[in-house]
């Protein structure tokens, strides 16, 4: 719990004793405070005015439909808990002021990129990695991505994050989807199914074209694994032919829990609420416009 936090709840917990506020409504010992809160005691004036006119231009903005996976950073996390409408408007103006410095492309779990970085350690105070999306984490800031080479017979994944001020470029080589969220499995894979050439000239697609997907069948190499890949539903991995015994099939058997299929409180505190969804989008469609008119007129 940070300073500001600590006053708010200092604050409440005055107005409680006072009897101007109920004492159900203080939150004791927690890492959050409630956003109703958060907008009471933080809001000014001076923001409300742009507040009201982003609103305006808002009403008459037509969000596309693909911009939810082009730019699934902007949107509020899905932990519930971890929810701030005054950060994440905050951190949405900081990814902004970033995109204006360097252009982040359209990329997903599989497709290869190449990454520049300013390091000072390097004769060219920069390096150049490429390698395959293999995971794409977390909101906001914290937006991570890793790729993942094979080179030298080692396997190499570096963690970046997305609007680090060392970032420098970040360029899509092939621009393409694959079947999982995540391809971590392919560590315990053939090194082939993650070799990538550092001199791999760019794919480009014809404008207006879908991002293709690919639909690789990847096999596990011999164990040790890192994790237990086969009995995950990972549609990119092929079947395995290993037979469980008496014990992990009861093991497995335990740790299922298919009634979380049908438990409707869970997948809606899971998910984000259409409306917060739509608002954000317009928000993102918004500042582009402004982007591109500005980029036009330095032109």
């Amino acid at each position: 719990m940070n300073i500001i936090q600590k006053h708010i709840c200092r604050c409440l917990i005055q107005k409680c004793n006072s009897g101007n506020v109920p004492l159900s409504f203080v939150p004791a010992r927690q890492a959050t405070v409630l956003n109703w809160l958060l907008d009471k005691h933080r809001k000014s004036q001076l923001s409300q005015q742009p507040e009201k006119e982003d609103d305006i231009e808002q009403e008459t903005i037509m969000v596309p439909r693909d911009y939810k996976y082009l730019y699934p950073e902007f949107l509020p996390p899905a932990n519930y808990r971890h929810r701030d409408r005054i950060r994440e408007k905050l951190e949405r103006q900081d990814m902004f002021c970033r995109r204006t410095m360097i252009e982040v492309p359209e990329f997903y779990v599989g497709s290869i990129l190449a990454v520049n970085v300013a390091d000072t350690y390097a004769p060219s105070k920069n390096t150049r990695f490429v390698g395959l999306c293999i995971s794409r984490e977390n909101d906001g800031l914290r937006t991570n991505f890793i790729l993942r080479n094979h080179i030298d017979g080692n396997g190499i994944e570096i963690k970046y994050d997305m609007y680090s001020p060392l970032l420098q470029s970040i360029e899509v080589l092939k621009l393409e989807k694959r079947l999982d969220d995540e391809l971590f499995y392919l560590r315990d894979c053939p090194p082939e199914y993650s070799t990538i050439q550092f001199d791999m000239e760019p794919i480009h697609l014809p404008t207006g074209s879908a991002v293709p997907l690919n639909t690789i069948k990847v096999p596990l190499g011999p164990r040790p694994w890192d994790k237990k890949w086969d009995i995950k539903n990972f549609k990119g991995l092929q079947p395995s032919n290993r037979v469980l015994g008496k014990r992990a099939a009861i093991r497995l058997e335990r740790s299922a829990k298919p009634w979380e299929e049908h438990d409707l409180m869970k997948q809606y505190r899971e998910n984000i609420n259409d409306e917060d969804v739509e608002t954000v989008l317009k928000e993102v469609v918004l500042k582009t416009k402004k982007k591109s008119t500005k980029s036009q007129r330095r032109q």
